[in-house]
């Protein structure tokens, strides 16, 4: 798989970014595009979000949805996927392959680049809320398509990585909503009062 992702950097993947390099950057994004990013570090935003929802009754299956979703992409895609496919990231590949040093906004990262923890976080979280509620699910879900664009932005990813995450964020949201609709009526819920209706 490796060698089918190294081939789709140099043909379809580099292109692009070097594209975005090239025609996108402003001083405006190189200030925004890294705070945008922070979003979808290690997932933290989303595993808050996904917590505070499940402190509130009504959102309690929303959050666990979430919790599922987020831990199936930390399980077979950060767990799993990252260190079998070993894909170095696009800045270090064009350094080994080419000579050519990528100057970057961001600290570089020294794991490994397929699939993006980011994107695919951030699409499991805006999905399985999209699917609750468009009022919290159209503003995560502008988010995550920030977060993913970001990743490519910054260089730290190949627009593979972000593709496949996109695909699998969503597969995993459905799978962790269906498991979230099936555990959610079984945890004990607040008793109510002698004189509550």
């Amino acid at each position: 798989m490796l060698a089918i992702l190294n081939q789709l950097a140099v043909s379809f993947d580099l292109p692009i970014l070097d594209w975005i390099q090239a025609n996108l950057h402003s001083d405006f994004l190189d200030v925004i595009m890294p705070i945008i990013t922070l979003f979808g570090d290690g997932g933290i935003f989303w595993i808050a979000v996904s917590v505070l929802l499940l402190c509130i009754p009504k959102t309690r299956e929303t959050g666990l949805g979430m919790i599922f979703a987020l831990l199936l992409g930390v399980i077979v895609c950060n767990a799993t996927l990252k260190p079998l496919v070993a894909r170095i990231r696009p800045y270090d590949f064009q350094w080994q392959n080419f000579g050519i040093e990528i100057p970057l906004l961001v600290e570089g990262l020294h794991d490994y680049s397929f699939p993006s923890g980011h994107t695919i976080a951030s699409f499991e979280a805006a999905t399985v809320l999209l699917k609750h509620s468009k009022k919290m699910g159209i503003p995560a879900m502008i988010l995550a398509v920030l977060i993913a664009l970001s990743r490519l932005y910054l260089y730290v990813h190949y627009p593979t990585d972000v593709i496949f995450s996109v695909f699998a964020g969503i597969l995993f949201a459905f799978i962790g909503d269906a498991l979230a609709a099936k555990v959610a009526p079984k945890l004990p819920s607040k008793k109510r009062g002698k004189y509550e209706a």
